[in-house]
């Protein structure tokens, strides 16, 4: 996962289709528009206004998939704003044909389902409730409709932080140490016990999510993941 913020987009597309290359065709592009302020900050990387970080997010998916989509033997031109593109040889070519998956995500309500409906193979919403859930699904399958293009035909998934305990003291404790309060987590992320986590799994998997990503913030508790691996993962 990138942000459009963070690199340009022909070296990029030359690095996702090497990795691509390298791992016999295993690699997924993830990329936003970048939103951390002050992650940029600390590095020196510009934050332009959010309309232009959508602008810039649109010229690099067009600038990314047509490299890898061109023909061998063809060149590539795009006449962008911010990534004009003149006779590129659009090299080297990525394992997956036409192109690898993209994965694109959020909450904006007009652009980033439009955008979705465009370009991505799966719509990832991060960090959101099942009735969050829900309704910007339902966007990005409009969206669809109206490009003309089945919403069958994308994968959609959540990504969501991880607080699973026992019993009720395991749970609070994971939370306080990951500084979260446990009815925040139950809310927009996936907490409690294992039996809570099933069920809002199928809950999630009801709006039509077939994949979460879990977040674990406590990197040293082991037995958290044991405990999900045993009593929740065979369960969905």
């Amino acid at each position: 996962m990138t942000a459009a913020t963070f690199r340009l987009p022909g070296p990029l597309a030359i690095t996702v289709a090497q990795v691509d290359q390298m791992s016999g065709g295993r690699v997924e592009l993830g990329i936003g528009t970048g939103w951390f302020a002050e992650e940029h900050t600390a590095y020196g990387i510009p934050f332009p206004a959010v309309g232009e970080r959508f602008d810039r997010l649109e010229e690099q998916l067009a600038v990314i998939t047509g490299l890898w989509e061109t023909p061998a033997g063809r060149t590539f031109d795009f006449p962008g704003k911010y990534y004009p593109v003149a006779d590129s040889p659009a090299l080297p070519k990525p394992v997956q044909r036409p192109r690898p998956p993209i994965l694109l995500g959020g909450r904006g309500p007009k652009r980033t389902p439009r955008l979705a409906a465009r370009y991505a193979d799966e719509f990832n919403l991060p960090f959101a409730s099942v009735e969050d859930t829900a309704a910007q699904f339902e966007r990005v399958r409009a969206a669809c409709a109206e490009a003309g293009r089945d919403p069958g035909t994308m994968r959609w998934s959540n990504a969501l932080v991880l607080c699973c305990g026992r019993d009720e003291a395991e749970v609070r404790r994971r939370a306080e140490a990951i500084g979260r309060d446990p009815a925040e987590l139950r809310g927009n992320g996936l907490a409690g016990t294992p039996a809570e986590l099933v069920d809002k799994i199928g809950r999630y998997a009801a709006t039509g999510s077939g994949r979460i990503y879990l977040q674990v913030l406590d990197l040293a508790d082991l037995d958290h993941v044991e405990l999900v691996a045993a009593e929740v993962m065979p369960q969905v």
